[in-house]
């Protein structure tokens, strides 16, 4: 399995990156997700980390149980991180828990599933044209009609689930389609396709090598949204690249040991609290929580650092 990836966030004018984003992968799979925390309720940055914490800890426990039905483990594995941050407010007896959108792809043998709650996207795109794209769980695509709508403008960003919600959230399992070499797939929040047009990120994503689409796409959305931008963070893939072996965002998970597993983040969640998909999830601690943000944190600065 080769693929290229590149991710990069950025805080636009926010008090703080509410958006969190990492990718995991081992022998013939990969795991690429981003989650935005939700304002409005507290600690959404902590929301979108667990949730991308409990994604991989299911992930790397199928390792010894290799994953069959993709769309069953995306479903497991969203009420999974739900159920997680739920958990948390409870031990922290918050009043309101912390929310967060999520969409997140599986590559599992050469075929691409998705899970997504809430409006972060997920866009399939081959030699420049829009294959699919995820649909926001918001009226505005789903309840408010036509869009350009004055329902539709009025209800742009007004979501009906989220995960950390008291209800069970709502959430569309896609796929699988089966991948051709050039492909590229894009996970994005609403602080990135809200500034750019479509056909922005269509051509973007077409003419240029996720290396360099992802910086340009982020910094589009940064100009377009002005001072008061939202957080805007992407992470794009790219199939079998024709320059594989070119840059340092190329990975062939055919070289890794049948047992191996990476990722670009650090989980903290138990063995067995990862097989328990469905069960209860054991909350993490609050120094375990600091030391997962503040990685992560540290991996955005590197990030950002590095573009020229």
């Amino acid at each position: 399995m080769k693929f290229a990836v590149f991710q990069l966030t950025r805080k636009g004018g926010r008090d703080k990156n509410e958006d969190r984003m990492g990718y995991c992968y081992a022998g013939d799979t990969g795991l690429f997700m981003l989650a935005d925390g939700m304002g409005g309720h507290p600690e959404g940055e902590v929301a979108a980390q667990l949730a991308l914490e409990s994604m991989a800890g299911s992930y790397q426990q199928c390792g010894s149980t290799p994953i069959v039905d993709a769309g069953a483990f995306l479903n497991s594995a969203l009420l999974r991180a739900h159920t997680g941050i739920q958990n948390y407010a409870r031990e922290k007896a918050m009043p309101d828990a912390p929310r967060t959108t999520l969409v997140a792809a599986l590559l599992l043998r050469e075929q691409l599933s998705w899970v997504h709650c809430g409006d972060s996207r997920l866009y399939l795109v081959r030699r420049g044209e829009l294959i699919t794209r995820t649909r926001d769980h918001s009226y505005n695509e789903q309840r408010a009609g036509a869009p350009g709508s004055a329902a539709a403008r009025a209800s742009r960003h007004v979501l009906y689930t989220c995960l950390g919600a008291p209800q069970r959230p709502e959430f569309d399992v896609a796929g699988p389609v089966a991948m051709q070499a050039g492909d590229r797939v894009l996970l994005c929040s609403d602080g990135l396709w809200d500034n750019v047009d479509e056909a922005d990120i269509l051509a973007l994503l077409g003419a240029l090598p996720v290396h360099e689409a992802v910086p340009d796409l982020v910094e589009l959305a940064l100009s377009r949204g002005g001072v008061h931008c939202d957080n805007v963070t992407a992470l794009a893939i790219e199939w079998e690249p024709a320059d594989a072996a070119g840059t340092l965002t190329d990975l062939d998970t055919q070289a890794m040991d049948r047992d191996s597993f990476a990722t670009t983040f650090t989980t903290h969640l138990s063995t067995d609290a990862c097989g328990r998909l469905l069960a209860d999830v054991e909350p993490l601690d609050d120094a375990a929580i600091e030391r997962a943000i503040h990685e992560i944190n540290d991996a955005i600065r590197r990030t950002t650092a590095a573009k020229p």
